[in-house]
């Protein structure tokens, strides 16, 4: 053999001896990752739904909540109810007659010198109709959805059907993003002294005919479960979350006899007694309206900045609808001794007695919603403060808002072109993204100069 084929052969060797050396320390890093992991996995699997307080104080588990691989726990606490719903003693239907104003609210439902522009759900409410609907006098005529041929329009035998509802627990599916789910722990009194309404636009009802066992025919309504469904043909709005406020904020207008309601949302699952509910949030306390604070924030700023950050809505229309508000006086929330605890609620859960004052707020915060974004988070504090104090509401704490439901996925996310807007020049270019009969007033000259250079620039809506 020469000296070079020897010399080759060598490093061959030498290049072999290293590539096994390699492969086995691969092959035990490997084996020290999976023993690393395992662990850890194992971790995930019986600490991830319900953690217990060893599963708290271990690091390992705060470094992968960290990570964002694990889900936090919600954060409940127990609600001081009754035990009996049976023994509950329900308030006289005339209990709030000692209120101040207003005695009587009705509604506008046409707009003189409109007929012939196209019907809008919520009308065409001026800027100083909206300034004078806060001002509260004995007998009160506002805007309140429902003008006429603007949609929104229940068939008769529902109409006949919720005459007779005096309680309601009612809910909304819009677009078909969910479906209803049956609430646990109702009781049998529960069960025959309340409605249980579920709101839903025609998509909404096809895909609940096509995937779960409906019953319907025409003498006893379309029913899933101990949900009445609802429809709501010809929906007011192109944007389905402002259609789902329609059933929320005006239960009094869809069920006009109705005393008392309890609204959650359609993703929710009720988990508690609806009379032991109105016990403890309204009757307890002698309340008319009762909403959760928000977990996080109370200044409807904050709030603001963090729907621009999940995209909930256009970032320059929440912008303008934050400017505006700042403009009529609404600061930023700060502890008060006679003040809310929060300017934002939870509004997944709304609890109320059906009163003309509640009638009232619950037609100016919908007003609110109408004329800006549908983001009512956002509306909730500003119509607390226009009112000035004439609004008594509870807010409980948010602990036991989490204890009242189980929160189930939406069936598919929410998607609009709206909500990925992220500057003026957007709408510009593409004005098909611009809802065409709602959030009317981030478009119309406001009463302020600078506001209308800002909105003239792509809309213009005369005004009367």
């Amino acid at each position: 053999m020469s000296k070079g084929a020897w010399r080759w052969r060598s490093f061959r060797a030498q290049q072999q001896r290293k590539g096994w050396r390699l492969r086995l320390i691969l092959l035990v890093g490997l084996i020290w990752a999976c023993a690393l992991m395992l662990p850890s996995l194992f971790l995930i699997w019986t600490c991830g739904s319900s953690p217990t307080s060893k599963c708290k104080r271990n690091r390992l588990y705060a470094i992968i909540g960290y990570l964002g691989l694990l889900s936090k726990p919600v954060h409940r606490c127990s609600i001081p109810l009754r035990n009996d719903p049976s023994a509950i003693s329900i308030p006289a239907s005339n209990s709030h007659k000692n209120q101040q104003y207003p005695f009587n609210v009705t509604y506008i439902v046409k707009d003189p010198g409109r007929s012939s522009e196209p019907p809008l759900f919520g009308g065409y409410q001026t800027w100083k109709q909206r300034e004078e609907s806060f001002k509260l006098k004995p007998k009160m005529k506002v805007h309140c959805g429902f003008t006429a041929d603007s949609g929104g329009v229940m068939d008769e035998e529902d109409k006949e059907y919720v005459k007779k509802c005096r309680f309601v627990v009612a809910s909304g599916i819009f677009d078909g993003y969910d479906f209803p789910h049956q609430p646990s722990n109702i009781s049998d009194i529960s069960k025959k002294l309340f409605c249980f309404l579920m709101v839903v636009d025609e998509k909404s009802l096809k895909s609940i005919q096509e995937t779960l066992n409906l019953t319907s025919n025409s003498i006893e309504g379309k029913w899933v479960g101990i949900w009445r469904l609802i429809l709501l043909r010809h929906s007011p709005y192109d944007e389905p979350r402002r259609n789902g406020k329609v059933p929320k904020l005006l239960t009094h207008r869809l069920f006009p006899d109705a005393e008392y309601s309890i609204w959650i949302d359609g993703k929710m699952e009720l988990l508690v007694d609806p009379l032991l509910i109105l016990e403890r949030y309204l009757w307890r306390g002698a309340h008319q309206f009762a909403i959760a604070r928000h977990k996080h924030h109370k200044s409807i700023y904050e709030e603001a900045d963090a729907n621009k950050r999940r995209k909930r809505y256009a970032r320059p229309l929440i912008d303008k609808q934050m400017e505006i508000y700042r403009l009529e006086g609404m600061k930023p929330w700060r502890a008060k001794k006679h003040g809310p605890p929060s300017d934002v609620p939870e509004g997944a859960v709304i609890i109320r007695q059906h009163t003309p004052l509640t009638n009232l707020f619950s037609c100016l915060w919908f007003n609110e919603v109408n004329r800006f974004t549908p983001r009512d988070q956002l509306s909730f504090g500003y119509t607390v403060y226009r009112l000035n104090g004439s609004f008594p509401f509870f807010m409980f704490p948010n602990c036991e808002y989490n204890s009242l439901f189980l929160l189930h996925k939406h069936t598919r996310e929410h998607s609009s072109v709206i909500e990925w807007v992220k500057s003026l020049d957007e709408l510009e270019v593409n004005r098909t993204m611009v809802e065409s009969r709602g959030g009317i007033g981030l478009f119309t000259p406001y009463q302020v100069d600078a506001f209308e250079n800002f909105t003239s620039r792509y809309y213009h809506t005369k005004e009367v």
